[in-house]
């Protein structure tokens, strides 16, 4: 993206120069899917697409924030002294939400500021937008106040932004893919101790490519929370007779043979997802650390499966991507990313038949859905920063 630009958008904005520059991507995951609020393991990664900000200080209280993304949306203000969710204030609850969390947890802001935000993120696909702004506000914040929050405690804040600000019971992965990203490196979490390590993503001859379905979701009016609920339902069966905390501690066969716990068909597949997922986790990061692609793409593939048949988050554009890209030369394994029902899949795909791949899976997605899906090589990246502006003026 052309940062030049948004600095010009701030300064036609707001009439004035812009202060500082800041950056924040978004986030996919390799495997392990719906696992993160079940206390299993994830493996997402930061890529080189998200959110910029550029940033100015105000002489008051006020917050103004402008998307060049949405620009029908307008300038959104609104005072330090009065952080509520807003309705009306729409996508800038997202960062609203942070600067409240950021105060209740005793830190000082002592004036307001500008924002005017332009990212690079498909709008409603599932490659965490909303995390993205999250923690690209939480990283603003810790930069031009001086706070010294730590990375962790700021992930934490995104996630608490998510589920007590904006609504959306979501797990932490979304948040900590954003903030801990490391270029070239994916992230073993595990969510349940929230222990976790890096790991290099060594592909070879081959490049990650972003499928998106076109077909835009919000989480909010997903049925995200339904399958949360459906796995908290499950656990507390399991709970009367198993000592656990989590889905996430079970191995598969201590489930196979507690699953009579649950005697109903919906929970058993549920549940079922959570722990077989967790555990193809664990396995696909040891056969990258062997530097054995293909097994790590049978996994990714056997993920889709269990999330269509098991979890019922895919749906017919997904499985028509996803299905489209394993029947292509040079694909090492393919899956839907994300919370599902809609938004983008992901293909293990090798350099040279990138081009080839595009074509033929995007012509079969036209002539199945009628619309067209968009394709992007997707580099794994660094969290959210600071980009000196003397760098864009060269």
């Amino acid at each position: 993206m052309d940062t030049k630009q948004i600095l010009d958008g701030y300064k036609e904005t707001f009439k004035t120069a812009a202060e500082k520059l800041f950056f924040s991507p978004g986030r996919i995951n390799l495997i392990g899917e719906h696992t993160d609020y079940n206390g299993g393991n994830v493996f997402p990664c930061a890529i080189s697409l998200g959110t910029y900000a550029a940033y100015g200080k105000r002489d008051d209280n006020i917050v103004s924030m402008f998307s060049k993304n949405l620009p029908d949306k307008g300038v959104i203000s609104f005072s330090l002294d009065d952080l509520k969710f807003d309705k009306a204030d729409d996508w800038a609850n997202y960062p609203k939400g942070m600067i409240h969390f950021v105060k209740a947890a005793g830190h000082k802001l002592d004036h307001g500021f500008n924002l005017y935000i332009q990212g690079n993120l498909p709008d409603g696909a599932g490659l965490s937008s909303s995390a993205s702004i999250e923690l690209l506000m939480g990283t603003i914040l810790n930069d031009v106040f001086n706070l010294q929050i730590d990375q962790v405690d700021l992930v934490k804040m995104g996630q608490k932004d998510e589920n007590d600000f904006i609504g959306v019971n979501s797990g932490i992965m979304d948040q900590f893919a954003v903030g801990m990203g490391k270029k070239n490196q994916a992230i073993l979490l595990d969510t349940n101790s929230m222990e976790y390590h890096y790991a290099p993503v060594a592909l070879g001859d081959n490049v990650i490519v972003i499928m998106n379905t076109n077909k835009h979701r919000t989480l909010a009016d997903s049925k995200y929370n339904e399958r949360r609920s459906q796995c908290e339902s499950a656990l507390k069966l399991l709970q009367g007779k198993l000592d656990i905390n989590s889905l996430g501690e079970l191995s598969i066969d201590e489930f196979d043979r507690n699953a009579y716990l649950l005697d109903d068909d919906t929970l058993i597949r549920r549940a079922r997802h959570a722990v077989f997922e967790n555990q193809r986790t664990l396995k696909a990061i040891n056969y990258l650390k062997e530097n054995n692609l293909v097994e790590f793409g049978k996994l990714v593939n056997a993920s889709h499966v269990s999330l269509h048949y098991d979890y019922e988050v895919t749906g017919k554009e997904l499985d028509t991507l996803v299905k489209a890209a394993w029947a292509q030369d040079g694909v090492l394994g393919a899956r839907m990313t994300g919370a599902g029902f809609g938004g983008c899949a992901i293909a293990i795909v090798n350099k040279d038949k990138v081009a080839a791949f595009k074509e033929n899976v995007g012509k079969t997605y036209l002539d199945e859905i009628g619309y067209a899906a968009d394709f992007y090589i997707a580099e794994i990246a660094d969290g959210p920063k600071e980009i000196a502006l003397n760098e864009v003026e060269k």
